[in-house]
């Protein structure tokens, strides 16, 4: 244990190799703790920060031994300080030294009368008679350790309760970029954090696994840079990039037990979760293939920021917010290893009033969306997007009103400016809206008879039932939207359940055809990718027509023939790429 946490770079101390006296160890080692961390502030605090500063780390080690009366103990032994043991042994099963310990010792102490008089022998060894008043109320010897000044109570330090430190929200619409033209998301996304970085220098932070370049997020560094501890380059600059390639140390770990208080116990590695709780802001971008490593500490988060809620004193903390990027739709050269999106379907499992999932079809809208997020309280906010030059498909004006409505027709690639349709195409997606969009104009070329209307959805959580999500669309709005019985075709950045089992109650619901990530394709051409996993152009126009014959009698005469077309275009593709190793969206 010494070895492993000095490679970390910490001082060690232990504490527990003498039982009788651990309270005054772990004391006198808590007093060493504070004034090394005193000593290295100090430095730094003064304009002379230690180089590869060494900071303490306390290994508390005590064994599961008895601390039970005689008629429990296995040994003769003398008594520990109270707090530390259990049963040696009960029923013949060896609970000191075992697994059980860490359990429930006496299981039975409800039914069986041996395990009751046990449990109490147990517990009545720890004196609680000489600890508590006949009220229940801790004696003045206890309560006299308890500081009078509330300021340095645990539960009563302003960073506990104290809530969201409010930031500056740029105006995004500075960064926006003109319609018509092409632009990655991600970068900028990027060059709007730097503006954040400018205006809020103490309480907002970027937490990336290693991947913030490769994802096109450099342009934070324009201000900024990364806060390496031990990199001669970066030390003691203050960087607001915290960049390390382990996505559970970014997002931290949180355990908390309902005590009046909610008292948080955070492992060393809760940078994320702990730089939240404690009132400032953060963004946490990653590879969608690998965000889930810290999807169990997500849904732990927001369990905390569940009961946070119910509970008076706590003010609310910012959001979580989560940038999925680097997707499966782009991984032409990482392959089957980096296709993942099941992370959306972990934050769909959350709580309504938690849970915020997001496809920005285009940079402006990516911008109008991340200045929201930032700015908002007590959500888990996931941002998927692509780190590409992708088509701009909207000015800002227009982007701020369709992320404000989280869905909309989109008029410009409709037919008659979405009026009366046959079908209805849906893209939730960057890539895959892309794919909508161009079969929508095929379908123009090849089927001027068919009536389309192009829908595109960037709030995810408007699909569910009303009254299932406060941003779920209404009846009569949901109806406006997709029309009241015309089929709906459906092309989804993830797996397509992530929308069945939100749609799942809807009137209409049964219109839907869904296509999504199929678990297909390695490395291989992007176009490729939308070929095997069936959200192309040729796939959405295919099924458009088998949608569209229900309501339309010249498409129904001409299906089998269309069908026969797509289908071609297909095969026509799939082997120019397989002969020529190129084959992009075009």
């Amino acid at each position: 244990m010494t070895a492993l946490f000095t490679g970390y770079g910490y001082q060690v101390r232990i504490v527990g190799s003498d039982l009788e006296n651990i309270d005054q160890d772990l004391a006198a080692s808590l007093r060493w703790a504070l004034g090394v961390i005193r000593s290295i502030q100090k430095a730094a605090r003064e304009g002379k920060p230690i180089f590869k500063p060494r900071w303490p780390v306390i290994i508390l080690r005590t064994p599961k031994v008895c601390n039970a009366p005689q008629s429990l103990m296995s040994v003769d032994r003398a008594p520990l300080p109270q707090g530390m043991g259990c049963p040696a042994k009960y029923k013949r099963e060896f609970i000191e030294g075992s697994f059980r310990s860490h359990q429930v010792p006496i299981p039975d102490a409800k039914t069986d009368a041996e395990g009751l008089k046990a449990l109490q022998e147990w517990l009545s060894s720890y004196s609680p008679a000489e600890l508590f008043t006949e009220t229940g109320r801790p004696i003045d010897e206890i309560l006299s350790v308890v500081p009078q000044d509330k300021g340095k109570r645990l539960g009563q330090v302003k960073e506990i309760y104290a809530g969201r430190e409010a930031i500056v929200v740029p105006n995004w619409k500075e960064l926006a970029v003109a319609k018509g033209s092409e632009e990655s998301c991600m970068r900028l996304v990027g060059k709007y954090m730097d503006k954040v970085f400018l205006a809020n220098p103490t309480s907002t932070r970027i937490f990336s696994p290693d991947e913030l370049e490769s994802n096109k997020l450099a342009a934070v560094f324009d201000n900024t840079g990364r806060n390496f501890q031990w990199d001669e380059y970066s030390f003691g600059q203050g960087g607001r990039v915290v960049e390390i390639l382990s996505e559970h140390t970014c997002q931290g770990q949180l355990r908390w037990t309902s005590h009046c208080c909610y008292q948080l116990t955070r492992s060393l590695s809760g940078m994320l979760q702990g730089y939240t709780m404690t009132g400032r802001t953060a963004l946490f971008p990653s590879y969608e293939a690998f965000i889930g490593i810290a999807q169990t500490m997500m849904v732990q988060y927001s369990k905390f920021v569940k009961m946070a809620k119910e509970t008076s004193f706590r003010a609310p903390n910012a959001s979580l917010n989560y940038l999925e990027t680097s997707t499966w739709t782009r991984q032409e050269h990482n392959g089957f290893s980096h296709q993942n999106p099941s992370f959306i379907g972990a934050v769909l499992n959350l709580k309504a009033d938690a849970a915020r999932v997001y496809f920005p079809p285009d940079a402006n809208c990516f911008l109008s969306t991340i200045a929201h997020c930032i700015n908002s309280k007590n959500y888990v906010n996931l941002m998927v997007g692509s780190k590409h030059p992708t088509a701009v498909w909207l000015s800002p004006e227009e982007a701020e009103v369709h992320c404000r409505a989280g869905a909309s027709v989109w008029r410009f690639c409709s037919t008659d400016e979405g009026l009366r349709p046959d079908v209805v195409l849906v893209g939730i997606g960057t890539e895959v809206t892309f794919e909508v969009i161009t079969a929508a104009a095929l379908l123009r070329k090849v089927a001027p008879e068919l009536r389309v209307r192009v829908v595109n959805v960037t709030d995810l959580m408007v699909l569910g039932p009303f009254g299932s999500h406060p941003h779920a669309l209404s009846d009569t709005d949901f109806e406006n939207l997709f029309t009241k019985d015309k089929n709906i075709v459906v092309n989804y950045h993830g797996y397509p359940h992530d929308v069945a089992g939100l749609v799942f109650g809807r009137k209409g619901a049964e219109r839907m055809h869904i296509e999504g990530y199929r678990e297909e394709g390695s490395t291989t051409t992007p176009f490729d990718m939308m070929l095997r996993n069936h959200v192309s152009r040729y796939h959405v126009a295919g099924e458009a027509v088998r949608g569209a014959a229900l309501f339309n009698e010249r498409i129904a005469l001409r299906s089998m023939e269309l069908g026969g077309e797509l289908q071609g275009r297909i095969k026509g593709d799939q082997k120019y790429i397989f002969e020529y190793g190129a084959g992009e969206f075009r």
